[in-house]
């Protein structure tokens, strides 16, 4: 039984407290490619035909629905499992396919999976020892250690699993990953299991160390905000193929399709019909550069609709206002549309339910698809 002191009801919700930053220590990152992967069960094609390269130090996340092969692929990578067809390569040397299948503790990948999974039977400086075979006893013990003094959990070394909280489970995972230096490391959907305060702060420490560590990393997450905060590079998957990848910025701004768009932002969408490269819908007329005559999807962003005093532009009435602190949240019936607009306020609006109020889009806020591609 652990002698760990019971901690006090007023420092349960404080933040953890993390090692010193820079002290993680280096990787020599690989780069890790996917050609062609096909990965079929029975009559399901799970990827089809998925080719990606992950350059040497990137932080790449994998995002999309469950079920669109994102974590197949990260178990791909790992050899967890034997793709179909296609082929793994790490710094250009096949580790998966038709030639090759190398061991999953001879590729120098560390992998972190969504519950931890750490060894109830073994200590916490045990658990972080677990990959470091191939090392000397005492060199293990220094380098789980300092794995564990990084993560803020030095003194947690000789306790078991099931008395820490599972952020400080999460800790562990994330230090026994670390800490044999793998030049790829793949974490699958690592901070789903914390409460949103506390996975925050943790996200916000563990991309810190990864940077520190320069491995290459892939997470998988079906989180298009956590995607955005921490990746240099967004894949966004749907039914086992790649949609669109590209910076944050760059997918947010510009979707390749509805279904990219729809994955980023909770958009007002609106019938419109396109004629020579403009759109109208009942909340006005915009560019729509590119897209053949005929009907249209408009997509308008929440934030892209201001408020303004009735009589000056397009006319609508209050239905519901709800402050959710940094905006407000504010419904509005507008002629034409069969059901509310919905505008998320930044500057604080004096509006009650019932009350008449002018309504402007912002253009830049404003998306146009086909209808074919709703």
């Amino acid at each position: 039984m652990s002698d760990r002191p019971a901690v006090p009801a007023r420092d349960r919700f404080r933040l953890p407290r993390w090692g010193q930053r820079g002290t993680a220590g280096a990787s020599i990152p690989a780069q890790l490619s996917f050609d062609h992967i096909v990965q079929t069960y029975s009559s399901t094609e799970a990827l089809k035909g998925v080719s990606l390269t992950i350059e040497p130090g990137e932080l790449v996340c994998l995002l999309g629905h469950s079920g669109c092969g994102k974590t197949t692929l990260l178990r791909i990578a790992a050899g967890v499992e034997a793709p179909t067809s296609g082929r793994v390569l790490m710094d250009g040397f096949e580790v998966s396919g038709a030639k090759r299948f190398v061991e999953p503790e001879r590729r120098g990948i560390g992998l972190m999976f969504q519950d931890y999974a750490l060894f109830p039977h073994m200590t916490i400086l045990q658990n972080v020892k677990f990959g470091l075979k191939d090392l000397s006893a005492s060199e293990a013990d220094i380098a789980a250690r300092r794995a564990l003094s990084r993560v803020g959990l030095e003194h947690y070394a000789n306790e078991f699993p099931h008395t820490l909280s599972g952020g400080e489970q999460q800790r562990v995972a994330l230090a026994r990953s670390i800490a044999p230096r793998p030049g790829v490391l793949l974490m699958d959907e690592p901070f789903s299991n914390l409460d949103r305060r506390m996975r925050d702060a943790i996200r916000d420490e563990t991309v810190a160390i990864l940077r520190e560590t320069g491995a290459t990393t892939v997470v998988v997450t079906h989180d298009p905000e956590e995607a955005m905060r921490i990746a240099d590079r967004i894949v966004l998957m749907q039914s086992g193929t790649i949609v669109q990848q590209g910076s944050a910025e760059e997918i947010y701004r510009r979707p390749v399709n509805l279904f990219a768009a729809r994955f980023f932002c909770d958009f007002n969408e609106i019938e419109g019909n396109v004629r020579k490269g403009q759109v109208s819908c009942p909340v006005g007329v915009f560019p729509a550069p590119g897209l053949e005559d005929g009907p249209a999807i408009v997509c308008v962003r929440p934030q892209g609709v201001r408020l303004k005093p009735p009589g000056f532009c397009l006319p609508g009435r209050v239905v519901s206002r709800r402050f959710l602190g940094e905006v407000d949240l504010v419904h509005i019936d507008v002629p034409g549309l069969d059901r509310p607009l919905q505008a998320r306020v930044h500057d604080p609006v004096d509006v009650r339910e019932g009350q008449d109020v002018g309504i402007e889009v912002e253009p830049k806020d404003v998306l146009v698809f086909a209808a074919a591609d709703a």
